[in-house]
């Protein structure tokens, strides 16, 4: 599980790296944490409307966790505490939490500078910072959800997309002993338009792993 990234310093990355129409004011806070409020890119809800204004793709300002459309009010208390920042990409789809978004293809990318995860293999975690070998930022495949209170007030939110890592070189080696290593999906850039436009049924075909070798695990000591 990813419980802590790095979001963009520069925004004119989000335009040249993902096809952001604008430059955000603001990308919030760099240090990402669950429940903090970060940047992410999707196909606009309103692009099959047919509006030939509505750009390819925007970028949205949400809740890192993501909160179902399908919360009724009342459980919106009990959902926001949930650890939903991460979803199995195995189980996703049959979940009350990320299947109304899975089934509805609601893709996005959360781009990111770095990644961090836990390597224990001295007996004790040591926080290690992950990036592209290139130095380009990291665009992780996410779902999105959109959920609307009584009134009509809108909370943005979001996920990232996770797979198994027993086999992975490199994150095969993260993570407590014992216990199941995960990674989170990081898509290729030429994979970024597809994986915004794929319905559900082809979600699977992005979910594989990046190559370990465009990759470096620097420990932060």
């Amino acid at each position: 599980m990813c419980s802590h990234y790095q979001t963009l310093k520069d925004a004119d990355l989000l335009l040249k790296r993902f096809g952001a129409p604008a430059k955000p004011a603001a990308l919030g806070k760099y240090d990402m944490w669950p429940r903090y409020q970060g940047v992410f890119v999707r196909r606009p809800v309103e692009h099959d409307a047919g509006d030939e204004a509505v750009p390819e793709r925007e970028e949205v300002v949400g809740r890192w966790g993501l909160i179902s459309a399908m919360t009724k009010a009342d459980g919106l208390d009990k959902a926001g505490k949930l650890s939903t920042f991460n979803a199995r990409s195995e189980t996703a789809a049959k979940s009350f939490t990320f299947g109304n978004a899975w089934r509805r293809a609601q893709h996005c990318i959360i781009p990111a500078d770095a990644i961090f995860e836990p390597d224990w293999r001295s007996g004790s975690a040591v926080a290690t910072r992950f990036t592209r070998v290139d130095g380009a930022p990291l665009g992780i495949a996410g779902l999105w959800d959109r959920w609307r209170d009584a009134a009509g007030q809108v909370q943005e939110s979001f996920t990232m997309l996770t797979i198994n890592a027993d086999d992975d070189p490199l994150f095969r080696d993260y993570h407590q002993a014992g216990k199941e290593k995960r990674m989170v999906v990081i898509l290729p850039e030429g994979a970024y338009g597809d994986w915004l436009t794929a319905p559900a049924t082809e979600s699977r075909d992005f979910l594989v792993p990046f190559p370990s070798d465009k990759l470096v695990a620097t420990p932060m000591k």
